[in-house]
């Protein structure tokens, strides 16, 4: 069946707002404001401009339940039938390092971009080479690793290699262990590859900022041993964000988010990074997680859940057996399940198990 899209000036205004969908609890913030201004002026005597607002908004009939109904209904479907929408842009795509006298050398740039993170929505991102979240940083334990940062920003940064056990000299703290990089200047980092596991890199100056503006990326090291590694058909890295940009999954939010899709008896190996300042729940429906590894550390007992919580800074490796055939909602459990009277937004997607 066919939903016919709403025609009401009402519903339009609705359909709107939907774009962004973060605008309505701003709205919702904005609305209790004016209203606690309006009291305030009939409090101190001021009732002309009350009166004079009053008359001069005009009488909307309140819809029935039926057509509210349908009017939610409608923009809900339309959020889904756009996913997985389209959007300019693509972070966290594997770097590939150039190698000179045995050392994998990366480089990086930190610059200001425009980018896309849900369809028609462009904000500013402070970047690694153009894309957020920052290209993939892959090596092997043991490897021998130099990172050039210039810095094209306007300010000074640093990077900072979260959850890597380096040489005090290479940790990226500015004032700490090293000068913040100025802006229009460059920094080397150099260090032989540590402790093996899933890792991030971000800016480690005015990081509330920069991070929340997108200087994140994925760190992994693979173990130089792979004999006790999960055999795995995709290995899939999901950075959680709550920054400048709404809630995000590797820099996109809802319906521009990209889905994850496996053939039935596949494994997916998930690493979850959270970049953000607030505790993800993920919550995978239909399929367990097996939860094998914690800060890159492998666990002694791995365990089973469905719901993972996932604080600011933390990684957890996670191996879904793909024996449910369907797709099936994943998502944060945050903010009642990430949907509004306007639809699902920020953090969802969706395990697609193929059969």
């Amino acid at each position: 069946m066919t939903i016919e899209e709403p025609k009401t000036s009402l519903l339009d205004s609705l359909a709107t707002s939907a774009t962004n969908r973060r605008g309505f609890l701003r709205t919702a913030s904005v609305t209790a404001l004016g209203a606690g201004f309006m009291v305030a002026c009939k409090k101190t005597g001021d009732a002309a401009p009350v009166a004079a607002t009053a008359a001069a908004t005009p009488a909307v009939a309140p819809l029935s339940p039926r057509a509210a109904a349908d009017a939610m209904d409608a923009m809900h479907e339309k959020g889904i039938k756009a996913f997985p929408a389209k959007t300019e842009g693509k972070g966290g795509q594997l770097l590939a390092p150039r190698v000179e006298k045995g050392v994998k050398i990366f480089d990086l740039t930190a610059s200001v971009v425009q980018w896309e993170v849900e369809p028609g929505r462009k904000v500013e991102a402070w970047t690694y080479n153009g894309v957020m979240p920052a290209p993939q940083i892959r090596v092997t334990e043991g490897d021998r690793v130099r990172i050039n940062i210039r810095n094209d920003l306007p300010e000074s940064t640093a990077i900072h290699f979260h959850g890597l056990e380096l040489p005090n000299d290479q940790d990226g703290v500015p004032f700490i262990t090293q000068p913040p990089i100025k802006p229009g200047t460059s920094y080397t980092y150099e260090f032989t590859a540590p402790n093996p596991g899933s890792h991030m890199y971000h800016s480690h100056h005015n990081s509330t900022k920069q991070v929340g503006l997108g200087l994140l990326g994925a760190f992994i090291i693979e173990p130089r041993d792979k004999s006790h590694e999960p055999k795995v058909d995709l290995d899939y890295v999901l950075i959680l964000n709550d920054g400048a940009h709404g809630y995000t999954f590797n820099g996109k939010s809802f319906p521009a988010t990209e889905p994850i899709v496996a053939k039935l008896g596949q494994k997916v190996r998930i690493r979850y990074m959270n970049e953000g300042m607030m505790i993800h729940p993920m919550h995978l429906h239909g399929i367990h997680q097996t939860v094998i590894s914690k800060d890159g550390w492998p666990l002694p007992a791995p365990y089973r859940c469905d719901t993972l919580n996932i604080a600011p800074g933390e990684r957890y490796d996670v191996i879904i057996n793909c024996n449910n055939p369907g797709t099936w909602a994943f998502h944060c459990h945050i903010l009642a399940h990430a949907e509004s009277e306007m639809g699902m937004f920020g953090m969802v997607t969706a395990l697609i198990v193929q059969k």
